[in-house]
């Protein structure tokens, strides 16, 4: 149901106020002059600025809050009220008491009094007669007719699987924005190319950043990139067909999320990367910290926020990083944590959430439970196999030919080392390779893992706990080689 209809049926059904929470007034006010078109009413408006705006004109002297309610609780005909960043005004007197009373007697009247704002009304004593609904960004309809009006406007074909293209780039944006994106590249002579696409993409990912919540995160790490974890993996990989059309006809749900919990440094925050890029989605990276940085009423506003433009930008991947910095301490039932359990039990929009967190021991268990997500994964330190994969990795990327060195024996003398400690043990030896003035060695790799004590020594015990947590709770990450090892070993010393 869009946003005239919803407002439509609330004024039948005689509810009183609504607040419609959105940045984009103008395309707002359009939507709410469409539903009371629908209703066959007529409309008024106020705004600190204009005052009370009616179907008889201008009404003198409403330009302060109270006088406009005064003037609107007078008025017995039915009609839409759209009132306009009333939101700063709500601790003045009387404005609650005044709402209150237009709550009393506007669904007998057949009023619906729309508040429209960015910012979230939270007087107590409104609780029970106010409807939230929040203005979702423009989707791709809506994308594609303002493109094809720029279009007409300019007379400029655009082949189909460029138009596709560009509209795909533009969401997650508002009506404005899009206008002007689009705008700019009509009139800097572009032709809606790869060189434009790039220019829309970089705008875009400028505008997401001043929503201080968001982050959208360019591609170019793969599954590849990351070594081991080959359970999840595989996981994955069984699922990356599950936002198509033809996993929907054969009956299976998009993937909702997935929870990555365990040591630092192992290379959860890479799966995230890696996700997207298996994907070929978009990355959003919630900023938690920025989330949580304001009182319980900003960190509901700032998750419902982030929410609209990951949703807007689906199918996509929100990856959240170390969640138990923010939900941890919210477990007593915040408004943050309720919207945030709410929305990933009944989202709709196809946005996979993974989750990383190194300590879940304090988080809420109804986070956790399925539903939400859809596996928890626990990500150990890496095994001998593992760490020959990730020393492999970053010797390559650093241009090395990993046949150059003795990697076995580097890899069964770094027991206990994460994948950040291995990439920090090849930076160290090409360091110290470059003050000798040499080629890098094996020895040079030797020399630097005695020198370095892993994290996972000095937090032992934490880890210990952490494995112990996640034992009856968790997938493990990795496949467990041992038993592999013991039946290859097994069948070399039976061969004939």
């Amino acid at each position: 149901m869009d946003v005239p209809q919803l407002v439509a049926l609330l004024a039948r059904s005689r509810y009183p106020l609504v607040q419609l929470l959105s940045w984009e007034e103008l395309r707002a006010e359009r939507l709410i002059e469409r539903a009371a078109q629908q209703l066959g009413a007529p409309l008024w408006s106020w705004s600190l600025s204009d005052g009370l705006l009616g179907p008889p004109g201008p009404q003198p002297q409403t330009t302060a809050p109270e006088a406009a309610l005064v003037r609107l609780l007078q008025h017995k005909e039915p009609g839409l009220f759209l009132l306009r960043d009333l939101h700063p005004h709500v601790g003045a007197p009387g404005v609650v008491r005044l709402l209150r009373d237009l709550a009393r007697v506007a669904g007998g009247r057949r009023q619906l009094v729309v508040l429209l704002g960015p910012v979230p009304l939270q007087p107590t004593e409104l609780a029970k007669d106010l409807v939230t609904i929040d203005l979702p960004l423009p989707d791709a309809d809506e994308v594609q007719r303002l493109l094809s009006q720029l279009l007409k406007h300019q007379d400029r074909p655009l082949a189909p699987e460029q138009a596709a293209r560009f509209v795909r780039g533009a969401l997650g944006l508002t009506e404005e924005e899009i206008k002007r994106l689009f705008a700019r590249v009509l009139l800097g002579g572009g032709r809606f190319g790869d060189e434009d696409l790039r220019t829309l993409i970089e705008e875009k990912r400028r505008i997401i950043r001043h929503s201080r919540y968001l982050e959208l995160w360019e591609g170019g790490l793969g599954v590849g990139d990351v070594g081991g974890m080959d359970n999840l993996k595989r996981w994955l990989e069984q699922r990356a067909a599950g936002f198509t059309p033809a996993a929907r006809a054969f009956g299976l749900p998009e993937p909702r999320g997935v929870f990555l919990l365990g040591v630092q440094g192992c290379g959860k925050s890479l799966m995230a990367k890696a996700v997207a890029d298996l994907w070929r989605l978009p990355l959003l990276r919630l900023d938690v910290a920025a989330v949580f940085g304001g009182g319980a009423v900003v960190e509901g506003q700032s998750l419902r926020e982030t929410i609209k433009i990951a949703e807007s930008l689906a199918p996509a991947v929100l990856w959240i990083d170390e969640i138990e910095k923010g939900f941890a301490r919210d477990s007593s039932g915040g408004e943050a944590f309720g919207t945030f359990l709410t929305w990933m039990q009944e989202k709709q929009k196809p946005v996979f959430v993974v989750s990383t967190a190194n300590d879940v021991r304090h988080l809420p268990p109804e986070l956790l439970r399925k539903g939400r997500f859809d596996e928890i994964f626990f990500v150990d330190l890496p095994g001998v196999h593992e760490r020959l994969a990730v020393l492999e990795i970053h010797l390559r990327r650093r241009g090395r030919d990993p046949m150059a060195f003795d990697l076995v024996r580097v890899a069964e003398e770094t027991e206990r080392f994460s994948g950040a400690e291995l990439e920090q043990l090849v930076v160290s030896a090409l360091f110290a390779a470059y003050a000798e003035g040499s080629a890098m060695r094996t020895e040079h790799l030797l020399d630097c893992l005695r020198e370095t004590i892993p994290l996972a020594v000095t937090m032992d015990d934490h880890l210990k706990a952490l494995r112990e947590w996640a034992r009856p709770r968790a997938r493990p990450a990795s496949q467990d080689r041992r038993r592999a090892d013991w039946f290859e070993a097994w069948e070399e010393i039976t061969a004939p």
